[in-house]
């Protein structure tokens, strides 16, 4: 355990880092370019890269040592942090370069978050895992937490070179940390024998693992569908609030959310997953797509602060909650393979959502919300006509679906009966 928290300790100030120069980046794009096309392009080539190799780093993962897998993932993308300082010092940073930049880090992050999720099974008890996530997403938290109301600061005193380069800083504190550490080997089983060969059969595997069970299966397609709306609306978010209010305000909104998710995190850590962990899955995800409808329906700063509030509280409980049902059920010696496959499946849909946020932003909803424009009779006397209320519009149709999802997790009996039917690993 203590390995573990010296681990996750280097993560959490390395996320920190990362939290700096993503809020001050995205600011910086979204303002020089004002199309919230442009900076959605920003969060669809974070994601793009690390989606389509995920299968081959889990595999990789299987086979190389884990630490070492960490290590690299570090390296690569503290040096693709360290390009885009060096470009901004120069004067000759661009849009294309940072789309660049994020998706050289992205690549190597698919190794990161496989090598972390399976180490994490085999460094802590079965019967902790669930407080283990809570622990994991509370450094998410306090990156979102810290991270916004910092960079604000620091981007006037150090400039945006200078935020970058302590982002480079914590990169290095991160692999100090995981070299003061050496990671167990987990234990190569009869099953582990058999499915080992050549790389691409162990590619594959995890597809093969997952669609074997119809209940790991439905919550992982569960995952894929609410994870769209989810990414039409977290890329959405900035231009929203900005469409209200100033980019300090922002600022603040987006901490509320981290003290959320810390507070979240915290209750997981100290009490765990609740029993039945499908059921708090559903539960809370409906509870997300409510907090979209009202922001939608309600587009104000102190909506804003609610609704943010409470939406990131339940995501730790909810990413939690997943992650202990997945440490549960798969084995360890097998988790790079299946968690990668996981994540590739569970997050393709973001990409998509990256994509289509931005034009349906910009050239759909706002529009139709307009001064004058098509809905600004009907629905724009519920939500108000002007800038920002298209996206609102948009955040309205979001929740809605996001609800509708939870609905069809709940008569899909695999996933709803998912821990009764299959048995622990």
């Amino acid at each position: 355990m203590q390995v573990f928290i010296l681990i996750w300790f280097g993560q959490l100030v390395s996320l920190i880092g990362s939290g700096f120069t993503s809020f001050s980046l995205g600011i910086w794009v979204y303002q020089s370019t004002g199309k919230v096309t442009q900076f959605a392009l920003i969060s669809l080539f974070t994601s793009l890269p690390g989606i389509l190799i995920s299968p081959l780093a889990g595999a990789l993962v299987d086979r190389w040592d884990r630490r070492s897998c960490m290590l690299i993932a570090d390296t690569g993308a503290g040096l693709s942090t360290l390009l885009i300082a060096l470009l901004l010092n120069a004067n000759r940073l661009e849009v294309g370069h940072i789309y660049l930049a994020v998706a050289v880090s992205a690549t190597f992050n698919a190794f990161r978050w496989p090598a972390y999720g399976a180490t994490t099974t085999l460094l802590v008890p079965k019967q902790h895992l669930g407080r283990a996530s809570g622990i994991v997403h509370m450094a998410e938290a306090a990156s979102r937490l810290i991270s916004p109301m910092l960079a604000g600061l620091l981007v006037v005193t150090i400039r945006l070179e200078g935020v970058i380069l302590i982002d480079c800083v914590t990169f290095l504190f991160a692999m100090v940390t995981l070299m003061l550490v050496r990671f167990p080997k987990p234990k190569i089983t009869v099953e582990n024998k058999v499915e080992k060969g050549s790389l691409l059969h162990e590619t594959t595997y995890g597809w093969t693992y997952i669609t074997a069970r119809p209940g790991l299966f439905g919550l992982l397609i569960f995952f894929a569908v609410s994870n769209f709306f989810i990414g039409v609306v977290t890329v959405l978010v900035t231009p929203l609030v900005l469409a209200f209010t100033s980019a300090a305000v922002l600022g603040t909104v987006l901490s509320i959310g981290g003290s959320g998710m810390l507070v979240g995190g915290l209750v997981m850590s100290a009490w765990g997953c609740p029993k039945n962990r499908v059921h708090s899955i559903l539960g809370l995800t409906l509870l997300g797509g409510l907090c979209m409808l009202f922001a939608g329906l309600m587009p104000s700063v102190p909506v804003f602060f609610v609704v943010t509030l409470i939406y990131y509280f339940s995501v730790p409980m909810i990413n939690g909650c997943d992650q202990a049902i997945w440490q549960s059920k798969v084995p360890p010696n097998v988790q790079g393979r299946v968690f990668a496959v996981r994540s590739m499946l569970a997050w393709a849909s973001l990409p998509l959502a990256y994509l289509i946020a931005g034009p349906l932003a910009d050239q759909v909803f706002e529009p139709l919300l307009a001064v004058g424009g098509s809905l600004a009779g009907s629905v724009g006397q519920i939500i108000g006509v002007g800038r920002g209320h298209g996206i609102a519009l948009l955040f309205t149709v979001m929740g809605i679906l996001d609800m509708l999802t939870v609905m069809g997790g709940y008569l899909y009996l695999p996933l709803r009966l998912l821990e009764e039917q299959l048995p622990d690993a």
